[in-house]
């Protein structure tokens, strides 16, 4: 009967001690580098897919390590940003300062905020200037943030210039609650804000922004 490769695989696995009881086979077997047109012994190709395994996981740690120290200074980032809207005493002055910190800090040139419902002191903000009616359906309706081209939204008219890609996020005072603002993040970049990109961050940002600006709200 012909053995297959299978076969051979399977005999192999079961029985780890046949090349200790056939030692003089592994000095024999040649194999092909893939590092080369050589051939080479079985233990040399072991130790150099060891390598491989090592240089493959250095790579990985590596990813980690500079993903680690991206995210810590992200947070960091985001830390400032809440203590700069806690720190704000006029509120009056609180969405202004919302959108001039968050460009700063995030390098995000293109950002603009609108707000609806307020108290009547608050209604002559620039940040409460009319909005379309579509604007509270849309953000109400987010129960995430949305990110993707620009496909003519009215909200990337507010900023400074057109978007090739944007996030929308909404403000709200609970997830329950329906929104009383959206902030909109722009870029230049096609690829900056896509569809399939995480949207925690941006979450957060909502988050913070939504806790800070329920100052301007009507008392209940």
């Amino acid at each position: 009967m012909e053995l297959s490769e299978q076969d051979l695989a399977a005999y192999l696995a079961e029985h780890p001690d046949f090349f200790e009881r056939h030692a003089e086979l592994l000095a024999t077997v040649q194999l092909a580098s893939p590092h080369g047109n050589r051939a080479v012994s079985l233990q040399e190709r072991q130790i150099e897919m060891l390598r491989d395994k090592m240089r493959a996981l250095e790579h990985r740690l590596a990813e980690m390590m500079r993903n680690a120290a991206d995210n810590e200074a992200l947070s960091g980032r985001l830390l400032g940003w809440a203590r700069a809207l806690l720190e704000q005493p006029d509120a009056a002055a609180l969405p202004r300062s919302a959108v001039e910190q968050l460009r700063q800090r995030f390098d995000m040139p293109l950002a603009a905020l609108r707000l609806w419902g307020l108290s009547p002191e608050f209604s002559a903000l620039a940040e409460a200037a009319p909005v379309g009616e579509d604007i509270p359906v849309l953000a109400s309706s987010l129960s995430q943030p949305f990110c993707g081209a620009n496909a003519g939204f009215e909200a990337a008219r507010w900023l400074d210039a057109p978007p090739q890609s944007l996030a929308l996020v909404a403000l709200r005072a609970d997830p329950q609650s329906a929104a009383f603002g959206l902030l909109v993040l722009g870029s230049q970049q096609s690829d900056r804000f896509t569809a399939d990109m995480g949207t925690e961050f941006l979450a957060r940002l909502g988050e913070v922004a939504s806790s800070a600006l329920l100052r301007l709200l009507p008392r209940a």
